[in-house]
Order: structure tokens, then sequence, then C-alpha cells
């Protein structure tokens, strides 16, 4: 369970309130447990949302689908991460990209996700957001733990009800 379930839900809403065209993009290691959970997100959101949605499976190079998400033209673009904030595992946080600068998150992707935020703000100008989940373990291992796991499922229903 997630604390604060419904205050997560209505800052997506209101991030989200004015979108047109969004891009979720999962970032994550599918080998290393709770490190993919972006990428899990993203896949459960297949089939459950719009046309004016686009679902990106980036894994660890988000920068490889800059173009992809350029060609979309999006209003919103949703990073979700897994990412050390110290916090207890399985709390999650909307950031938005310029709060990301105060944050002393440690990521395990080559290219530090504020750069490429800001890659894709200057191609875009779309509003640019994170949503990031305290992992409980990033060691070896195909499988979320199970704490993750309903994270992922919870987030996955969040993202379906506040979605255009």
């Amino acid at each position: 369970m997630i604390n604060g379930t419904a205050e997560i839900e209505g800052q997506l809403r209101t991030w989200l309130r004015d979108a047109t065209r969004v891009v979720i993009v999962g970032v994550g290691n599918t080998i290393r447990s709770d490190d993919h959970v972006g990428v899990r997100v993203v896949e459960d959101l297949r089939g459950k949302v719009s046309e004016s949605i686009r679902l990106i499976e980036s894994e660890t190079v988000p920068e490889s689908f800059i173009e992809e998400i350029k060609g979309f033209a999006p209003s919103h673009v949703l990073l979700i991460d897994a990412a050390v904030l110290g916090l207890k595992p399985g709390t999650v946080r909307l950031l938005e990209a310029e709060e990301l600068k105060t944050q002393s998150s440690v990521s395990t992707h080559a290219l530090p996700l504020r750069l490429f935020s800001e890659d894709v703000k200057a191609l875009t100008g779309a509003r640019i957001a994170f949503l990031l989940i305290e992992p409980k373990s990033t060691e070896f291992g195909e499988m979320l733990t199970p704490e993750i796991a309903g994270v992922a499922t919870i987030l996955d229903q969040i993202l379906v009800a506040v979605l255009p």
C-alpha cells in the first residue's frame, strides 16, 4: 500500500489538468529487482489508456527514445523510476523536473534523468515530472519485491483513473 495514495492521485490530477498528449516513460533495469518498477508500471498500462497516451519502456536508456517523444509532440512527459531517496521502501514522490535539482537521488542510469528531462523540455516544451518510487531491493533478480509489486499495481490503477 502506498502511504498517501490520495495525495499522489491528487498531485497527478493537478499536474495533468491541462494535458492533451502524454508520454509515460518507464525507466529501470529489468534484472535489478525493484529498479525496474517504472518499466513494470508502463507494461501494466498497456491496453488501458487512450491513444493520447504514448507508453515507452525505456529500461536504462531513455535517451534512445528522445526522437519518438519529440515526434509524439506531448504536452506532458512523466518518467517513472525507482530512486533511492532515503525514504521507506514503497514511498512514492511526484516531482516536477525543476524540483529534481534539489533532490539527491541515486540513479543507476548512464545519463542522469535530470539531463534527459532538460533535453526533452528543450525539444518539446512539454511539462516534465518524475514519479519516483523508493525501492526495497536493487539486488540482481527479475522479480519486484512483494511490497514494490503492490505499489506498482496501485500506481497503475491511479494512472488509469487520472490520465486524459
